[in-house]
């Protein structure tokens, strides 16, 4: 593994400059998809809502921040999930995600999204307001500090793509899923966060671990 790199201010200002160049082109090249997701959220009368749906994440030094992802669940989601006791036992017990058949909160067009990792877009505006980075420990919800070191995994920035993602994504859960993102934080690089950059994509394109 390459030697970590992750307090070098090189290292830092290499990687904002290619976080806001790669993603304000990302964000160019895929508009077209932001018109299809909005057009078809206009559409689809049984699901009529927000195009974005915007997640309190924990961010670098413990700053939270909204993460945005194209709607793939129904409006009152987080509301659902909580109030019903057995499901958010279920999604906690599951390492705080739900498999999509026992997840009543999905819709059609929504599950689409997710699979193709579609619904992931939006968070280019993230890594260019700076919540983020492109490549980074996935941020995490506030229940899921547990389950790391958090002071170290807070002393980064979180990324939209990460180790984790690229060994596997939802297929890897606790406590394998937070050493794999130490292992990031230990050993990070340019040329470290470009190769997970290319793997993650592989990984996008076969539609592996996304649900």
């Amino acid at each position: 593994m390459p030697q970590s790199k992750i307090n070098s201010s090189y290292y830092l200002v290499f990687k904002r400059v290619m976080d806001v160049t790669l993603a304000g082109l990302a964000l160019i090249v895929l508009s077209p998809v932001f018109l299809m997701v909005l057009i078809i959220n206009q559409v689809d009368k049984s699901d009529r809502g927000p195009l974005f749906y915007k997640q309190i994440r924990m961010g670098y030094h413990g700053e939270k921040f909204g993460m945005y992802k194209f709607r793939s669940m129904v409006v009152n989601a987080d509301e659902k999930l909580h109030n019903d006791k057995e499901l958010y036992a279920k999604y906690i017990a599951n390492n705080y995600k739900l498999e999509p058949a026992d997840d009543p909160r999905i819709t059609k067009v929504g599950a689409f999204l997710r699979k193709t990792s579609i619904d992931e877009i939006p968070q280019f505006i993230n890594i260019l307001k700076g919540d983020m980075s492109l490549v980074g420990p996935r941020p995490v919800v506030e229940a899921e500090l547990v389950e790391y070191d958090a002071e170290k995994l807070l002393s980064v920035k979180p990324g939209a793509m990460g180790l984790w993602q690229a060994s596997g994504r939802s297929e890897i859960g606790y406590p394998e899923r937070a050493e794999i993102e130490m292992e990031y934080i230990d050993n990070a690089s340019l040329g470290f966060d470009i190769k997970i950059m290319f793997i993650n994509l592989f990984n996008i394109f076969r539609g592996k671990g996304a649900y």
